[in-house]
């Protein structure tokens, strides 16, 4: 089993938006042998739900997230992912005091795998999480496609 941690600050929008948009895109594609998760680097939202805004854009897309609840990355994430996948520069700083480094090279932006490597910005404060949706999914696209060409999928 391959697993996946998607990492944003609360682990209340951007975060469990890529776990449920990858795994959605996974389960209709016929790939098994994936596991995808979602973590918080602070601890400002743990046991909440998903913000409405990221619960509206999984609904349209006939995703439900209403279990989904905020935790936070630990040190024993990063021996238990293969890869921990940040939604911007900060959330890997975070990651990376959260897990005493990165000796394994295993943290990374989800759109660092696009042709255009940035930060997906957070739409707790710019409000479009629609914008969001089409970076995670473009992050999600390229992720797949790296996947099956390290033939962790095939």
């Amino acid at each position: 089993m391959y697993k996946i941690l998607m990492v944003c600050h609360g682990n209340i929008c951007r975060s469990p938006m890529a776990e449920f948009i990858l795994r959605d895109m996974l389960k209709k594609r016929g790939i098994e042998g994936i596991e995808v998760a979602s973590a918080a680097t602070s601890t400002e939202e743990l046991g909440n739900g998903v913000h409405r805004g990221t619960v509206r854009v999984l609904h349209s897309l006939g995703i439900d997230c209403s279990f989904k609840r905020a935790r936070q990355m630990t040190r024993a994430d990063y021996a238990e992912y293969d890869l921990l996948l940040g939604a911007d520069s900060r959330n890997i700083i975070n990651m990376k005091r959260i897990a005493g480094g990165d000796e394994d090279g295993k943290i990374l932006r989800l759109l660092d795998f696009t042709s255009r490597p940035r930060d997906i910005a957070d739409p707790w404060y710019t409000g479009n999480f629609d914008e969001t949706q089409a970076d995670v999914t473009e992050g999600c696209e390229a992720l797949i496609n790296w996947l099956y060409e390290q033939g962790i999928i095939s």
